[in-house]
């Protein structure tokens, strides 16, 4: 099939090709993740040169060849101009658009991933949460919803929902007070910290961003995290090692 559609995403990443051309990853509504060429879009008078950087939310009309989109034209719904004008804000940026290259497939139904991504890109301007809680729950949620959620809602060796106070990365989520001798490598974690992490997995993406916890609650976030990040994502981001700089 061959023709011109038009699709709803979010710019995730952009490469040059040639001397005039770019390659954009696209996280789309309609499609997943696709790959579309722009013509001449790294020409100063190009038509596509704004469109075709990183955070670029809006409606792409490309051509449909056999092998490959072609952009024809964009919409662009929202640039996140503001996220441009703080480093830190796109270096952040650029991870979420990393993980969430990583964790997307084309061809899939990518309609909440995103939505997280753009959700996320929003509440980094938002001052009274901060950036680096909404680093936090974006990894979170991502990784829940690509499948790899915690059990933080009942003790992984007895069931109870009660009493709930160990995290183990390894063994991918939550102990009882009786059962914590399971938990080798088991954490103890506040009330206020499991609460947290039970909102974050089952909240929808547009009330992600609505709470606030303590320094010691974000400690606890942060360490558990950050843990099981590293022990079920094997891919190393790039993108990471800007955010160490900060």
């Amino acid at each position: 099939m061959t023709g011109t559609v038009t699709v709803t995403g979010i710019v995730l990443a952009t490469i040059p090709i040639g001397d005039y051309d770019k390659r954009l990853t696209i996280l789309t509504k309609e499609r997943g993740k696709i790959g579309a060429f722009a013509k001449g879009a790294r020409r100063p008078n190009s038509a596509l040169l704004a469109c075709s950087q990183p955070f670029t939310f809006g409606e792409f009309q490309l051509y449909e060849g056999r092998n490959s989109y072609n952009i024809q034209s964009v919409n662009i719904k929202n640039y996140f101009g503001e996220l441009r004008e703080d480093i830190s804000y796109v270096y952040y940026g650029l991870y979420f658009c990393e993980f969430t290259d990583y964790m997307t497939r084309e061809g899939n139904d990518e309609t909440e991933m995103l939505k997280l991504l753009y959700q996320s890109l929003r509440a980094l301007l938002n001052q009274h949460i901060g950036t680096k809680l909404v680093r936090y729950i974006f990894e979170l949620k991502i990784i829940s919803l690509g499948g790899e959620a915690p059990q933080v809602f009942e003790c992984l060796n007895c069931g109870t929902k009660e009493n709930l106070s160990r995290f183990s990365a390894s063994a991918g989520g939550c102990f009882c007070e009786s059962c914590r001798h399971k938990a080798t490598d088991g954490k103890r974690i506040l009330t206020s910290t499991l609460y947290a992490l039970q909102y974050i997995i089952s909240a929808d993406v547009e009330k992600l961003y609505n709470f606030t916890v303590t320094e010691e609650v974000f400690r606890e976030l942060k360490q558990i995290i950050d843990c099981y990040r590293e022990d079920r994502i094997e891919h190393r981001m790039k993108s990471l090692e800007l955010l160490s700089i900060l």
